[in-house]
């Protein structure tokens, strides 16, 4: 199966920003602090501060929609049910998640499951562990092309994954010349720099967007890593460290390799890395960004403006940084906890944050709660037992122990004042940002780690849209502004 590969050249993905070189990029150069200077903040907008009050109230004033219309015209806000359950819009065949049924067009709630093709996640996991080899390769496959791998076809795969993650000296001395504020706004910029040059770009043949995708997925990992090594450089003074993935490791493996100054790490710490991007790779295809690359996919546009609208969505702290959300309360809530482990104080202060005291003014508790989950997300309580172990390992166990408290107490107290009861769990953001930091990977990275693990998922669904080639998504909006006649400019006024 793998004929077709062979006109895919290394090459092929190193020239994501060899365009450079034609503007004096030359070899491999200038790594360390005392040859670059460092760069600030880019200059705020020049745009006078009155203009802006004066139009932004404007635009408040004019864009302004009675909540009530939105239930008068039954709109289906956020694509969500008035029970909160999705609306349906498509048929897939990659992902599915259970958190309910409906019995009698009542919802009843249920221990949450996960598929990818029709395969539990949680027997996935379970596979991979019990022959002790990595995950995310063969979750990669299973997810890209329909069915679980030979230990010949996942032999040659991951082989393949490994030779084009590389980049040469070239690309990577042109990385360190474009530096970016936001690691995920240089993924999506390094996706776009692809579709340059790429001799097809805007090949829609389904062996050409393979190609595409599985040279993305392969790359993913190193321009992350290497967009992450540059920020710190350019914007942060510090030393920069550029460090080849290599071959026969897992991407997991590679990642750290690439990340660590002195590219250690132990088979614990590479083991819960690999279970966090099999956890993260798909979910069940009615989340923002595979939605998002549905959407712009059925416009018929080419593989890297999909994938780089996808990116943008997954950028959301809304989606994909949800997990530094539940960091930035932990953190705050771990200072003004005096003891971790009283229950009662534990309590008082998510009331707090319940209430509106404390947090950041929401009243939500991060990392608990789920559109699709009731009773248990199974990514959460797989990623919890394994960061149990990391955490008995780093001498981190008391932290872990606060994080088991307030996943057993936050669903109760969020009820303690609501006469309808909500089933209430915990979520896949909420142990992940703690396992991360655990792993020693740096908050700037969180949203790109999940990055490179949901690529795969947003792969497939491309393909899985051009397969079936439906019309073009075109939801309807109701227009409910009044109907206003045309007024000649010297007979307006304010």
């Amino acid at each position: 199966m793998w004929f077709w590969l062979s006109r895919v050249r290394a090459p092929s993905i190193a020239p994501i920003f060899v365009y450079y070189s034609v503007i004096g990029v030359t070899a491999f150069r200038g790594l360390w602090p005392e040859e670059r200077p460092v760069m600030h903040d880019l200059e705020p907008s020049s745009l006078p501060s009155d203009f802006l009050i004066k139009y932004t109230e404007l635009i408040q004033e004019n864009g302004f929609i009675d909540p009530q219309l939105y239930q008068k015209y039954n709109v289906k806000r956020g694509l969500r049910n008035a029970d909160s359950t999705g609306v349906l819009v498509g048929l897939t065949r990659i992902g599915h998640v259970h958190g309910y049924i409906i019995d009698e067009n009542e919802k009843v709630c249920v221990e949450g499951k996960q598929y990818y093709r029709g395969i539990d996640v949680n027997a996935l996991v379970a596979g991979s562990q019990a022959e002790q080899r990595p995950g995310f390769e063969e979750c990669a496959y299973l997810l890209l092309f329909g069915r679980l791998p030979t230990a010949k076809e996942l032999g040659e795969w991951s082989d393949v994954l490994t030779k084009f993650s590389c980049l040469p000296d070239a690309a990577k001395d042109a990385i360190t010349r474009f530096p970016g504020h936001d690691v995920m706004n240089s993924l999506a910029r390094a996706v776009l720099y692809k579709y340059n040059l790429d001799p097809d770009p805007n090949a829609m043949a389904l062996s050409e967007v393979l190609r595409q995708c599985i040279e993305l997925i392969a790359v993913f990992p190193t321009i992350a890593v290497y967009s992450y090594q540059t920020q710190q450089h350019a914007f942060h003074g510090k030393p920069l460290y550029i460090r080849d993935p290599e071959q026969g490791k897992s991407t997991a493996e590679n990642f750290l390799l690439m990340l660590r100054e002195d590219g250690k790490y132990s088979p614990l710490e590479a083991e819960l890395l690999d279970l966090a991007l099999v956890l993260h790779a798909e979910h069940g295809g009615g989340n923002n960004s595979a939605f998002t690359t549905h959407v712009v996919t059925s416009a018929f546009t080419d593989t890297y403006s999909a994938i780089t609208a996808a990116i943008l969505s997954l950028k959301g702290y809304r989606h994909g940084g949800a997990n530094l959300r539940v960091m930035n309360q932990m953190d705050v809530l771990k200072k003004k906890v005096s003891n971790w482990g009283d229950e009662n104080e534990v309590a008082e202060y998510l009331r707090k944050i319940l209430r509106k005291e404390e947090g950041d003014g929401t009243g939500l508790i991060y990392g608990l709660g789920h559109a699709v989950y009731t009773l248990s997300d199974p990514r959460s309580v797989l990623l919890r037992e394994k960061a149990r172990e990391l955490a008995i390992s780093k001498g981190r166990e008391d932290e872990f122990k606060l994080y088991e408290m307030i996943d057993r107490l936050g669903p109760q107290i969020f009820n303690e004042t609501r006469d309808k009861k909500r089933p209430l769990c915990s979520n896949v953001d909420f142990y992940s940002g703690f396992v991360y930091d655990m792993l020693n990977i740096p908050l700037e990275l969180y949203t790109p780690l999940f990055a490179i693990s949901r690529v795969v998922g947003w792969s497939a669904h491309r393909i899985e849209e051009l397969i079936n080639g439906g019309p073009i998504v075109r939801p309807a909006f109701k227009a409910v502004g009044n109907r206003s006649a045309y007024v000649p400019l010297p007979e307006r006024k304010v």
